[in-house]
């Protein structure tokens, strides 16, 4: 058979080279317009004094990192980093638990098992407003269900969206009712991935089900369940409607976190103040863009 002429080759190769091009094309597309320019004009905001009157007249004073000393130095700032770690890492960490703990438990085959699965995944597919709409009339001090409940067990009225002491466990409770659907949906679906076989010789060699879970389960779910928690530390990190519906980050800031701050700052006074808004989001996109570092180098550590 003969060879193909080296013009041919040239012309087949051409043709191939802009083929990859064309299916590239709409995701190279889709990042740039998506991703890409949101984030310039994200890093544009924050260097600039952009005012109402600057967005109309589009001359606005560029003032350099002058945005990012003045929310550090801000008073708010620690007290809302701080409620930013404790909401996040709450939330996952809890979210976490009861989804595997869910997940494990329905790993088992049993009657109505599919029907109770569904069942949690109602959070998940509620819109957020009414979610954090029913959380907020289930913790009203007066009319409450759960004040309602505990004064059942002789347990006084607790605040807990109008106190600073508990405003943040409130909208954490919330937020962590919101988050089990996801964890459960993907630690349920890794642990099919878990070969049956490793479990029934376990079981011959006299392991219990804690030690099957410790040294089977666990392990192999490790991959599984550093990406549940990086996508739950992203999302949880840029939670903005649960709290501003039940607390506004109030009261007196004690549920503020950085994303609320960040919305405060941009729409919620009424006196917009955009680039030290959009200087808080890049400390969160920052904060996000670390994490996912790290799990890149856990997954190669770990490889």
């Amino acid at each position: 058979m003969r060879a193909a002429p080296p013009r041919g080759r040239a012309r087949r190769g051409r043709a191939q080279r802009w083929t990859a091009v064309a299916f590239l094309a709409p995701l190279i597309v889709y990042l740039l317009l998506f991703y890409a320019y949101p984030l310039y004009r994200n890093i544009e905001l924050s260097v600039h004094d952009y005012t109402p009157r600057a967005f109309i007249q589009g001359n606005p004073e560029f003032t350099g990192l002058e945005n990012y000393l003045k929310i550090l130095s801000d008073d708010a700032f620690l007290s809302a980093l701080r409620n930013t770690a404790l909401f996040t890492l709450g939330s996952i960490a809890a979210q976490y638990a009861i989804g595997l703990a869910l997940a494990v438990f329905f790993h088992r085959s049993f009657r109505l098992s599919a029907a109770l699965r569904a069942m949690f995944l109602v959070p998940w597919l509620l819109p957020l407003i009414v979610s954090a709409s029913t959380w907020s009339w289930m913790l009203n001090s007066e009319n409450g269900i759960v004040n309602a409940a505990l004064r059942a067990f002789g347990i006084g009225q607790i605040n807990w969206l109008t106190s600073p002491d508990t405003s943040l466990l409130a909208v954490t409770i919330a937020n962590i009712w919101l988050g089990v659907p996801f964890n459960l949906v993907i630690l349920y679906a890794g642990l099919q991935n878990i070969p049956a076989d490793l479990y029934e010789a376990a079981g011959l060699d006299g392991a219990g089900a804690w030690q099957r879970f410790r040294h089977i389960t666990f392990p192999l779910l490790r991959p599984v369940s550093m990406i549940t928690l990086l996508l739950g530390l992203i999302y949880t990190l840029k939670v903005v409607d649960i709290i501003w519906i039940m607390t506004r980050g109030g009261p007196a800031d004690a549920s503020t976190t950085l994303a609320i701050w960040s919305y405060r700052e941009a729409f919620g006074t009424g006196q917009p103040d955009f680039s030290p808004a959009a200087a808080v989001g890049n400390l969160l996109i920052l904060i996000a863009f670390a994490a996912g570092l790290a799990h890149v180098r856990l997954q190669k550590e770990s490889a």
